[in-house]
């Protein structure tokens, strides 16, 4: 919403002007992307400049209103179609370049050798992209600044609507994305690219710590004219254009001369994409980092269970010190300034290896109570040591005994668990109220950990939920879920348990394949078997669902946009095999559990966005948060199509054996 705000106008002005008065742009055509208020409506625009001068302002003309943004809460989208206006320019703009109006809407820029033109951002994911006119009205290079996040498994589908952009119309595409944390739940994971007819010439990375990075590429237009002249089907669509695009004239030329035989175009190079689990890997811990340094504080504190999620989170901040390491190692002064700001060092003074700088960044402690294994309290020490956390093994049983004795002086009884004779009612409140110790105990380790080792500052606490658990609310309001940044929190326990094998093995944490090995469990009810000291409660069973089936209703709901009964239609087919009562109860009980804990949803901590499914309620998952849990209407159509479904069979099998009867 800054963007409703007139100082975010005022100061885009301001830094453009400190641009255009310096020497960023003598020679070089610059695009720049800032907001624009023309005619008191707000749009957001592209900015060309050359030689200090502004050349053009480009208002985005289809804007992002899916998921995560919501562009029309700020912008118009320009819909005046191929026309330009004149926009008035702010007074320090015209003091510092002579000019008093510049053009205002959807236009190419001719250069002295050349045509360049935009697509920016949403643009290129629409049917009918703007990229398809520039190229039959004669534009060769089409320039793309973007906003586009991470989310697993995306950057494909990305590569792959640029590469067939220019396969298809030929030209030279420039993709610029942004890269970092915006300060909000969204990683933008860089990637720019170069591309022409349908080449790949040059990639930038994914995950980067930097905050900019520059690609480069020689590319030879007669290629492009070349290219596009042959296809005749191109050039009979272009001959019949009805309206051409405006254009402005920029006084620059952007190649070599005919007769320059030494500059070699770029040769084509192979497309990367990374792999699911090293973007697990690599994403969430550049998003921490980002989120580590401008937030202030000196590190991160985990409450460390020795179980898959937890694991999982220290594993990202270990693979973080790792990338940074790295970057140190290769000569990257900037990651080894930033690395200092942190901890309040001389960059000389950084930790030499990615377990030191570990050891100084994150801190860990094991939160026992009597219902705690042993192997827990091992396997969360093991993963400690080979990350090279700060780690604590803690006994909490004295706190939750206090909050007992508390309840049972302020009502006169004492709760038990389940096991023991309690009510269900009884036996949940003893499990979170365990839970939530652990929370309180971790915010006060987080402000004064730093202070125990003689160090200034503060700690952020990292919440260990995943995606499938939000999902299902399978977790206690305000436990180690709540925190203050989650890498995992739109993540699957599919996905995390993938990651935690590959981890082991390209990271160097032995420990995790039998973390990920070990049935997964809360560790809040008595252990019931003390012989062997194993618990018996597993998650899969209090959940009443597998994580793998969470999955499946997770993606259904929110990426296929099913309801109770369409959810139902859906796996009635996929999962035939179970029988249409089966599949019934699987699909109510989902929804039941889902609409009784959707209201965790409203106060759960925000996590890196990481997938299509998340429950996220504040920018991505707008529903409700109270339902009529029982879905009358809904679960009632489900049991009649379950009566239909039955009825058929019935009479299928009564054919059948009639049939079988007469031969």
């Amino acid at each position: 919403d800054h963007f409703l705000e007139v100082d975010t106008y005022v100061h885009c002005w301001e830094s453009l002007g400190k641009i255009l008065s310096g020497d960023a742009t003598d020679g070089i055509l610059c695009k720049i992307g800032m907001p624009v208020m023309h005619k008191t409506v707000r749009y957001n625009c592209s900015v060309y400049c050359l030689d200090r001068k502004i050349l053009l302002l480009r208002p985005k003309m289809f804007l992002a209103q899916d998921g995560n943004y919501r562009e029309s809460r700020y912008f118009a989208p320009w819909q005046k179609g191929a026309m330009l206006e004149e926009c008035i320019l702010p007074d320090e703009i015209r003091h510092l370049t002579g000019q008093n109006v510049c053009p205002f809407g959807y236009a190419a820029l001719d250069c002295l050798d050349t045509c360049v033109g935009e697509e920016a951002c949403e643009e290129l994911w629409t049917p009918n992209s703007p990229h398809i006119m520039l190229a039959l009205d004669g534009v060769e290079i089409i320039a793309n600044g973007s906003g586009s996040h991470h989310q697993l498994r995306k950057l494909q589908t990305r590569l792959d609507l640029i590469i067939s952009a220019t396969t298809k119309s030929g030209g030279v595409y420039l993709y610029a994305n942004q890269q970092g944390c915006d300060g909000s739940r969204l990683y933008f994971d860089g990637s720019a690219l170069i591309a022409a007819n349908g080449t790949l010439l040059s990639q930038g990375s994914q995950f980067s710590p930097n905050d900019v990075e520059v690609v480069c590429a020689t590319v030879d237009l007669e290629e492009v004219r070349s290219y596009r002249g042959s296809v005749m089907s191109r050039s009979n669509q272009a001959s019949s254009l009805k309206e051409a695009l405006p254009r402005v004239k920029a006084s620059i030329q952007l190649c070599h001369g005919s007769m320059e035989l030494s500059v070699k175009p770029t040769a084509g190079c192979p497309v990367y994409v990374e792999p699911p689990m090293e973007e697990i890997a690599k994403g969430p811990a550049m998003w921490m980092w980002d989120y580590l340094r401008r937030s202030g504080a000196r590190g991160f504190f985990v409450a460390l269970s020795g179980g898959a999620d937890s694991g999982s989170v220290v594993t990202i901040v270990g693979s973080m010190c790792q990338t940074l390491l790295k970057h140190v190692d290769s000569g990257d002064f900037r990651v080894r300034e930033q690395i200092a700001s942190v901890l309040k060092c001389k960059p000389e003074e950084i930790p030499k290896t990615h377990k030191e700088l570990a050891n100084e960044i994150l801190h860990t402690t094991y939160m026992g109570t009597v219902n705690s294994s042993t192997s827990t309290r091992k396997l969360a020490k093991d993963i400690a040591s080979e990350i090279g956390a700060y780690h604590l093994d803690a006994t909490i049983d004295p706190i939750v005994k206090a909050l007992e004795t508390v309840f049972t002086a302020l009502t006169g009884k004492s709760p038990k668990f389940g096991s023991k004779g309690g009510s269900p009612p009884e036996d949940l409140a003893l499990q979170n109220i365990q839970a939530r110790s652990r929370m309180v105990l971790a915010y006060m380790l987080a402000s004064l950990l730093p202070w125990v080792r003689g160090k200034n500052g503060w700690l952020l606490v990292v919440a260990t939920g995943n995606v499938d658990e939000g999902l299902r609310g399978y977790l206690t309001k305000y436990d180690c879920s709540s925190g203050d940044l989650n890498p995992i929190g739109s993540i699957s326990k599919v996905d995390l348990k993938c990651f935690l094998y590959w981890a082991a093995d390209n990271l160097g944490y032995p420990s995790l394949r039998q973390i990920v090995e070990a049935p997964p469990t809360a560790e809040l009810r008595p252990i019931e078997d003390s012989a062997s000291g194993l618990h018996t409660q597993t998650d899969e069973a209090d959940m009443g669902m597998s994580y793998e089936e969470l999955g499946v209703f997770g993606r259904l709901r929110k990426i296929s946009r099913h309801g109770p009964v369409s959810m139902f239609r859906s796996l009635a087919h996929e999962w035939a095999h179970l029988g249409a009562a089966e599949v019934a109860r699987k699909v109510k009980h989902f929804f039941r559990m889902y609409a009784i804990n959707r209201h965790k949803m409203t106060t759960i901590t925000p996590a890196y966005h990481a997938e299509n499914y998340s429950p996220d309620d504040n920018r991505f998952d707008h529903r409700q948060f109270l339902y009529p849990f029982n879905f009358p209407r809904q679960f009632a159509q489900i049991d009649r199509l379950v009566g239909l479904i039955e009825a058929k069979e019935a009479a299928k099998k009564i054919r059948s054996l009639s049939q079988t009867n007469a031969n």
